[in-house]
């Protein structure tokens, strides 16, 4: 039987030997990157210069320094013993794509020589027929440009030079998530540096900065592959809950078994030579449950490296007979998984913008980029909230790990009544000198209510930690670059409208510092409804959350609408982010996932019921009735009460088998209807009310199946199986 071999395969396995290339990691890091310290050793003068000022200044590289930089980034790679490069991008399918050519070109005599110039650097034309569109180009017209990105460095993998770029339309459009990403950075770029100049004249360049937190589940490849549910869907949509699951929390940072240890030393290797600055790894809450975080880096390259190691995680699984599940909620009965997004903007003098200094006018600065955030936050919930929509995390999404669907931020009971009393000195006409000794001896506290603040809300979907925000409601299987550009576009937005404000003040001849603090009193008033202290898994917080007049869109399809809003069109187009044509194209594209996904999963689920549940119903209904029929012939079929356990079993059983058996027909009928539909949105909401709903019921059912039926018989491995079997 497929479980049992499937067991036994894993009761085998050792764990594999992995050594690392030196005894310090220093040693390895970034061996496999085209850095700043290898271009400075590989490229002419003129045309390191060029690709620094491209990086920190973002000006153009002339095609003839772009030849010189392809020259040199070759000979780097041959001395790798690299055959082949490719342009890796970010197709709006949620992975990454690559198409290798060779370096080798063949030239008269019968020879052959490596060649690499600068059009091969600079651009390629992968067929893009295959890639979502969201209707941008005719199906016909298969042409789309890769471009390359020079602040992201080029990588080696295997034996293949990878460059990083973006992915763009015939026409113009971006049909990526890095093009969009990297005008969200320049907007929120240009929009904090002119804020800063109230402070420091020195500023001329912010960066955003992300760190990620990669949660993700392990299991067997023997179980993985026993799984149709789990190999086709990423979740497991049949298993009863374990006996044990989490409820002992003794999981979460215990000790890491030495098969998983293998595994994350090998993949933090290659991580490590790719540049990838992962330093934590640990057991996550849940069983089989895991966590890694890199040190925080520049949001672009933060975003390529977390792309990058979900590519190596996946393959590094393989060689250690485990599959790896990056599925938001892969099993109902324990946590799901997340990608916290920690997030925050530093100025090219080394200061953290949401990180308080030693002074009052620092700390002015600190509670200028964070109330403006806030205040962000507040006028564009939906936007944040559609940016992290997908089928996966709907399921995680208001369960008792993850934050609701409700967008909040949490600053802590401190910060709360900071913001409280700055608040209240809100008074007409001009500031008295006794008002602004009070807010400076105010607003100079907030260094040691920070230190003091420890407070932590998991139920928070957006939390202020001490020096950053952490966008903790971003999905495991996510790309960052969503939620980033929607967070830095929103961002750059407020600050915008912040400075308009107060230059106007100061153009009526008020003080620049009043002018900047009376600003902040009307935003901390204004965006008072988002901040939520308390517990968000709580009933009682969707009632609040609605007198506030907070928005609670549960699900996918509704999410997204925002997306073209025209609201959300003005915002993305006056920043030159998205063109209204690229917005309505990825509604359209993130419309036909939600229901792809929905689609396989009720196919995969219809095929389990009657391919693999209900037939091993019937069989043990079988058993049953011959048990019953031989104690009739012993006992008399007068004697009832001898086989009353087994009718009653039996009884049970038919019901759940006739109750599978009538919602899988009925999901299928409804499926049918849903796939007649022509209108996407119509079809999404068809999918997400009328076909989903049936996929708790029959697993329900088949729960109780899985109860009842003897273990042998049992086609599929079981959870405690698939969680705890290592």
């Amino acid at each position: 039987m497929l479980r049992f071999n499937a067991l036994n395969d894993v009761l085998k396995r050792t764990p594999k030997h992995v050594e690392y290339p030196s005894d310090k990691i220093s040693e390895f890091y970034a061996t496999n990157v085209f850095t700043q310290e290898k271009m400075r050793e590989f490229l002419p003068k003129e045309a390191y210069e060029s690709v620094m000022a491209s990086i920190n200044e973002g000006t153009r590289i002339d095609r003839n320094i772009a030849s010189q930089v392809a020259s040199s980034m070759k000979d780097w790679a041959l001395t790798k013993k690299v055959t082949h490069y490719t342009h890796w991008f970010q197709p709006l399918t949620g992975a990454t794509a690559e198409k290798h050519d060779s370096f080798f070109t063949p030239i008269s005599g019968g020879r052959g020589i490596e060649r690499f110039d600068g059009d091969n650097l600079i651009q390629q034309e992968p067929d893009a027929s295959s890639f979502p569109n969201g209707g941008i180009r005719n199906t016909f017209e298969a042409r789309g440009y890769t471009a390359w990105d020079p602040t992201s460095p080029a990588f080696i993998i295997g034996r293949t030079l990878c460059i990083p770029t973006v992915f763009i339309a015939y026409t113009g459009e971006a049909l990526d998530y890095k093009m969009p990403l990297l005008k969200a950075l320049h907007a929120v770029d240009k929009a904090a540096t002119a804020v800063c100049q109230y402070f420091d004249k020195d500023v001329n360049k912010v960066n955003a900065s992300l760190g990620w937190e990669q949660e993700y589940f392990l299991i067997d490849s023997s179980l993985f592959n026993a799984r149709p549910d789990i190999m086709m869907a990423g979740r497991a949509l049949v298993g009863h809950n374990p006996a044990k699951g989490q409820q002992l929390d003794d999981h979460y940072f215990g000790s890491i078994s030495e098969r998983v240890v293998a595994f994350m030393k090998e993949f933090e290797i290659e991580s490590l030579k790719l540049g990838i600055p992962v330093t934590t790894r640990h057991n996550e809450v849940a069983p089989n449950q895991f966590e890694c975080a890199p040190m925080f880096e520049e949001t672009n390259l933060a975003n390529d490296h977390n792309l990058l190691l979900m590519d190596i995680m996946e393959k590094i699984a393989r060689k250690h007979d485990f599959r790896i599940l990056f599925h938001e909620k892969p099993f109902k009965s324990v946590n799901g998984s997340g990608k916290h997004n920690n997030w925050s903007l530093s100025t090219n003098t080394g200061v953290n913008l949401l990180s308080p200094g030693k002074n009052p006018k620092t700390n002015l600065r600190f509670l200028t980029f964070f109330v403006n955030t806030i205040k962000a936050i507040y006028d564009n919930a939906d936007i944040l909230r559609a940016s992290i929509a997908t089928a996966g995390n709907d399921h995680r999404l208001g369960a008792n790990e993850a934050p609701p669907a409700i967008m909040s931020v949490f600053i802590g009971s401190q910060l709360t009544q900071m913001l409280d009393n700055i608040e209240k000195n809100v008074k007409a006409g001009k500031m008295t000198p006794e008002d602004k000794t009070e807010l400076k001896l105010s607003i100079g506290k907030i260094p040691q209510i920070l230190l003091d603040n420890t407070d932590r809300n998991r139920t928070s979907p957006f939390a202020f930690t001490g020096n950053k925000f952490e966008f903790r409601a971003v999905g495991s299987s996510a790309n960052c670059a969503s939620a980033m550009i929607a967070l830095n576009a929103i961002i750059a937005k407020q600050l915008n409208e912040f400075k308009k404000s107060v230059d106007i003040a100061i153009n009526k001849g008020v003080k620049k510092d009043e002018a900047i603090i009376k600003e902040l009193q009307r935003l901390i008033k204004e965006s008072k409804a988002i901040r939520f202290e308390g517990n968000g898994y709580g009933d009682e917080w969707v009632k609040e959350a609605e007198r506030r007049g907070l928005s609670n869109l549960k699900d996918t399809p509704r999410a997204i609408k925002t997306m073209v809003d025209k609201n959300t069109k003005k915002l993305f187009a006056e920043l030159e982010v998205f063109t209204e044509k690229e917005l309505e194209a990825r509604y359209e594209i993130e419309l036909e996932n939600y229901i792809l996904k929905l689609q396989i999963e009720s196919r995969v689920l219809g095929d389990i019921a009657r391919n693999h549940i209900l037939p091993t119903a019937f069989k043990y209904q079988n058993v049953l009735l011959q048990n019953i029929k031989g104690m009739d012939d012993v006992f008399g079929k007068e004697n009832k009460e001898m086989t009353s356990t087994q009718r009653d079993v039996l009884k049970q059983l038919s019901l759940h088998v006739n109750t599978i058996k009538q919602k899988t027909d009925e999901m299928l009928e409804e499926r049918k209807l849903a796939n007649k539909i022509e209108s996407p949105e119509k079809k999404a909401l068809a999918y997400c009310d009328k076909v989903k709903p049936y996929f708790d019921e029959i697993k329900y059912h088949s729960d109780k199946l899985e109860l009842m039926i003897d273990d042998t018989m049992w086609p599929l491995p079981k959870l405690r199986e698939m969680l705890f079997t290592k």
